[in-house]
């Protein structure tokens, strides 16, 4: 039976921090929660950067330390160690963003193998992550998704992209390491789709070891879901997804405004939030054929597939099924789920940190945005405080 208050836990939550990391964590939370200290905060940080001001040392040791593992992979090592005494393994993620030429993705690409590699050397890291614009141009996805004729320039960068995810896809398929392909913009994803499942054709036999991400704040996404289910029985593979909200929400609604088009964005949160479940359940119930990464920080969603693996006996350590939370948010969730025995990975940013600040300005901002998260992150630290220091 699962217990309503199985997140409360804070001494297994936060059991991997020091006092003083408590602290500044709880310092964080507080800045992240005044919507104008983050704005303020975000345009002076980004003027700070461009004109070379010593402000990296002041970043690193603060939101920084608190939401990455560090500027390189060997950086991580000394987190991915800690986590994995907690039962929660590491998804490394690559940060950088914003690149668009050539040998950038190229270099993206030696990245995500050596990471691969990293991955088959260390049981704590049994999956790794891409996006499909650090290794190809936002423009030809999009166009391609669009329908429109390449010229022959474009149809041969193209095949490098595709190029670029075969060599990951393979090796990951030799190294026996999950690939994830986060999920971006409406308007490029198309093309981005289509690409995961042709992976997915060749690379999914016996186990899936491509997964796609559904940002189920798209109101298609179910549908889609069962389409690509119905591809994958009639194609003899199988098919992995990772489920999410979506991180592109006022974007995505800013440009179909501006271009007289029906947002594909869910009314409203409860609607979005009965679309994940529905693909959750829907997964669930189709584990045979699809694996999935629960990658959530809604503790009611977490419940609901908990519920789900007790009713339909699913172990807690079928690798069909993981939890995944971003390293920094909902320790929470992490730790206590872990603690239980289910499987669970944390994604863990790394890169130079001018690099990684366009994540590092997403992370603030949804949480600002995010209704009643950073509200919970804090009420949660506070107890743990309180709990300490009444020992």
């Amino acid at each position: 039976m699962i217990k309503d208050s199985f997140f409360e836990n804070t001494e297994v939550a936060f059991k991997l921090k020091s006092d003083s990391e408590l602290e500044r964590a709880y310092f964080l939370f507080k800045m992240i929660s005044n919507q104008p200290l983050v704005r303020i905060g975000t345009a002076a940080t980004n003027f700070a950067l461009k004109a070379h001001l010593p402000v990296e040392g002041l970043i690193r040791a603060t939101v920084f330390d608190h939401f990455c593992g560090g500027v390189n992979e060997d950086d991580c090592i000394s987190v991915i160690d800690k986590m994995y005494t907690a039962g929660v393994c590491s998804v490394l993620d690559y940060s950088v963003e914003g690149k668009a030429v050539e040998n950038q993705f190229d270099s993206a690409k030696e990245k995500i193998i050596k990471l691969v590699h990293f991955c088959d050397e260390k049981e704590a890291m049994p999956i790794v992550v891409f996006k499909p614009t650090g290794l190809g141009r936002f423009y030809l996805f999009q166009k391609k998704g669009e329908g429109k004729p390449f010229t022959n320039e474009e149809a041969a960068e193209w095949s490098r992209i595709v190029e670029r995810y075969h060599a990951i896809c393979k090796l990951a398929k030799a190294k026996d390491v999950e690939v994830l392909i986060d999920g971006e913009e409406s308007w490029m994803q198309e093309a981005a789709d289509e690409l995961a499942e042709d992976m997915m054709k060749v690379y999914n036999t016996g186990k899936p070891i491509v997964y796609n991400t559904l940002q189920t704040y798209r109101h298609d996404r179910l549908e889609y879901l069962k389409a690509s289910h119905e591809r994958a029985k009639q194609g003899g593979y199988t098919l992995g997804y990772k489920i999410v909200r979506g991180a592109y929400m006022e974007k995505e609604r800013e440009r179909a405004l501006e271009k007289a088009y029906d947002s594909p964005i869910c009314k409203d949160k409860i609607t979005t939030d009965k679309n994940f479940n529905d693909c959750l359940q829907y997964i669930m119930e189709s584990l045979s054929d699809i694996s999935i990464f629960v990658g959530t920080h809604n503790e009611e969603s977490t419940y609901l597939a908990m519920k789900i693996m007790d009713d339909l006996g699913i172990d807690k350590k079928d690798n069909r099924v993981w939890f995944g939370q971003l390293y920094g948010m909902s320790d929470h969730i992490s730790f206590n789920l872990a603690d239980q025995g289910y499987n669970v990975a944390k994604y863990l940013p790394f890169g130079p940190v001018k690099d990684v600040m366009p994540y590092l300005i997403r992370r603030a901002e949804e949480n600002t945005s995010v209704a009643g998260q950073t509200g919970r992150e804090l009420t949660l630290l506070k107890a743990e405080r309180k709990r300490r220091k009444s020992k």
